[in-house]
């Protein structure tokens, strides 16, 4: 719900304490406003202190939620009806990384396969408590050769998704998109950030703050298909996918503004399918229809974005980062592009989001098996 607009006016409430107990009703709605009546101690307001609230208007279908409030509850109780995937965890060499992988275990998400040196990895449950027995190991020497070991075994289709551990992210990928691996698509790989925030009415995409560091116009296209895909798989049927920049104009000396612009023409033209493209739009527009009515701006996409597309790694690491640090935005991270997705979470990540990331993977693993990347 979004705050009232400068003009409308709020009647006072008279007699109402701190720690009184309201009741309030829907009175009536339009395509952009709720009436509320407010009714103290059983007794209605009279009409004249009912409270318009502006709200956003033509927005998309509720996808699943992620790890914020009940969201992970929520999203747990929509898959729980899929079969686990088995997932090769790689290098979960600290007690983070491999407490995470058992907890999506424990959970039926996942059926793990871990990957890396057995006598560290069994240190490291021995010191955290935690018990391996009865799961799979893949012994190998070192963090390179766990990643090269499980993109070996998702080609192989002995695993349909993979799970970072505690490698950094360089060494994982490029095990992944090594030519001689088998896991490429006619995709770039993407990573996107699937984001909750109470301030924002839907969960949403910030693609891509993870992989690619100053993606051109042709690997952009793909970092929105994946991240359509995405969305599609969290039950958003047509995304819509704000394309940022600093303006919403477009400026020949800003050349985020010119890839916005031949990004839409493309998905005019068919090159870029399944949802609602606009752009270039600025932060404020693509996420508040107040601030694009102040500008003047007409579009399906301003106000209610599904999607932010963000000009390179840099600004998308930082405005995802914002969010979670400032905003309270509860987060998941998955790599699309390959033909298995891949988990991808930062050491900082709490213990929901790499249960929520699970979820998702084990979305699109299903998805995948209907319909290969």
């Amino acid at each position: 719900m979004s705050q009232p607009s400068p003009d409308m006016t709020l009647q006072p409430f008279e007699g109402i304490n701190v720690g009184d107990s309201l009741r309030v009703t829907v009175a009536s709605r339009d395509a952009s406003t709720l009436t509320l009546l407010c009714a103290h101690d059983a007794q209605p307001r009279q009409p004249s202190s009912q409270q318009a609230v502006s709200m956003p208007s033509g927005g998309a279908a509720q996808p699943l939620d992620v790890a914020s409030h009940h969201g992970l509850t929520r999203l747990l109780a929509a898959v729980k009806a899929l079969p686990p995937v088995r997932v090769g965890v790689v290098h979960p060499c600290d007690a983070t990384s491999l407490s995470a992988a058992l907890d999506a275990h424990r959970l039926g998400l996942i059926e793990p396969v871990l990957i890396a040196p057995r006598a560290r990895l069994e240190a490291v449950a021995l010191a955290q408590g935690i018990e391996l027995q009865g799961l799979r190991i893949e012994d190998v020497p070192h963090s390179h050769a766990a990643a090269e070991r499980g993109a070996r075994l998702a080609a192989g289709g002995e695993v349909e998704a993979l799970m970072k551990g505690s490698l950094h992210t360089d060494e994982l990928m490029a095990a992944v998109v090594a030519g001689s691996a088998g896991l490429r698509t006619k995709r770039r790989v993407s990573h996107c950030f699937v984001l909750q925030t109470a301030s924002y009415p839907r969960p949403f995409i910030v693609t891509d703050a993870a992989i690619n560091l100053a993606p051109d116009l042709l690997q952009k296209a793909d970092i929105a298909r994946n991240a359509i895909e995405l969305a599609q798989v969290l039950g958003v049927a047509k995304p819509r996918l704000a394309i940022l920049a600093a303006v919403e104009t477009v400026n020949p000396n800003m050349p985020a503004t010119l890839d916005a612009a031949a990004l839409c023409k493309m998905a005019d033209r068919g090159q870029i399918t399944g949802g609602v493209l606009d752009g270039p739009l600025a932060f404020d527009n693509a996420v508040s229809i107040e601030a694009a009515r102040t500008k003047g701006i007409t579009s399906p996409v301003a106000g209610q974005a599904d999607i932010l597309l963000v000009p390179d790694l840099e600004s998308g690491n930082m405005l995802a980062k914002q969010l979670m640090y400032l905003g309270g935005a509860a987060s998941a991270g998955i790599v699309l592009g390959a033909k298995v997705p891949i988990v991808l979470t930062s050491r900082a990540d709490s213990r929901e989001s790499r249960i929520a990331s699970c979820a998702i993977a084990l979305l699109l693993a299903h998805h995948y098996r209907q319909t290969p990347p």
